[in-house]
């Protein structure tokens, strides 16, 4: 079992496209891990057999249908505290009611994305999901509206978003505790990915499991992948993020 953790454990960033195709991040300062803790993750050095691995990689998208079967749409609260934490949503407009293009990657079943849409009525929003089913639960949910958003089921890693999207037409683009469930050899794939439909000069909104958050320490003997990649009893893995780690994935 996970917890999506909103403490200061997490990792939040800003990162801004230019027409250049660089990044730039603002920061986040790791835990200080107690004695104890450092102790028990030195000593966690026995890793998941290749076996293991290459069976995980290749049922992710099951693991996580098998997830939302299992939990429907009542595992995560509704992120109220987007707009909040990310005062970039309101500040990248250039006129107060000015029309936003948004895209979620990796929706979920729209904890994120309906109370954005209640929260401000000047917002279109394209979503997508690994998960068929958590895909299925957005189209169904009341507040579902095609006039407002366009949801589809996407692997980010390979899929490419042009498909459903125009190039160069998103003002601000979502990664809400997903990159985390990816490998971190395709991380780069889907920040590329996401980078073929942001406008130049708007902004990635990026907020993850940061290192040694207590989400972390949880984890059993085991259940260690690589360097701060772990997989979960139900087959759905997470990464643990620097700042630094993430600056050199977005170069």
């Amino acid at each position: 079992m996970f917890h999506e953790n909103t403490s200061a454990d997490c990792l939040s960033t800003l990162t801004t496209s230019t027409e250049d195709g660089a990044f730039q991040t603002k920061g986040h300062n790791t835990r200080i891990l107690s004695p104890e803790e450092a102790e028990r993750l030195a000593n966690d050095r026995v890793l998941v057999s290749d076996f293991k691995q290459l069976k995980l990689e290749k049922e992710a998208q099951k693991n996580w249908d098998l997830f939302y079967k299992r939990n429907s749409t009542n595992f995560f609260k509704d992120r109220h505290w987007t707009t909040r934490e990310f005062q970039e949503l309101k500040a990248c407009r250039e006129f107060a009611d000015q029309k936003l293009t948004i895209l979620e990657a990796g929706c979920g079943v729209g904890n994120c994305l309906f109370p954005l849409l209640e929260e401000d009525l000047n917002i279109f929003a394209y979503a997508c999901d690994f998960s068929p089913r958590a895909v299925e639960y957005v189209k169904k949910n009341s507040l579902y509206s095609t006039e407002r958003c366009k949801v589809f089921q996407c692997d980010l890693t390979k899929d490419d978003l042009l498909e459903n999207i125009p190039a160069d037409s998103v003002d601000v683009v979502t990664l809400i505790f997903v990159l985390s469930a990816i490998h971190p050899d395709k991380m780069h794939l889907v920040l590329k990915n996401i980078y073929k439909v942001l406008k130049p000069g708007k902004c990635v909104l990026f907020r993850d499991y940061g290192l040694y958050d207590h989400a972390m320490l949880r984890f059993k003997s085991g259940s260690k992948l690589g360097e701060n990649f772990y997989v979960r009893q139900d087959g759905t893995r997470s990464y643990f993020f620097t700042t630094e780690t993430l600056r050199c994935y977005i170069k």
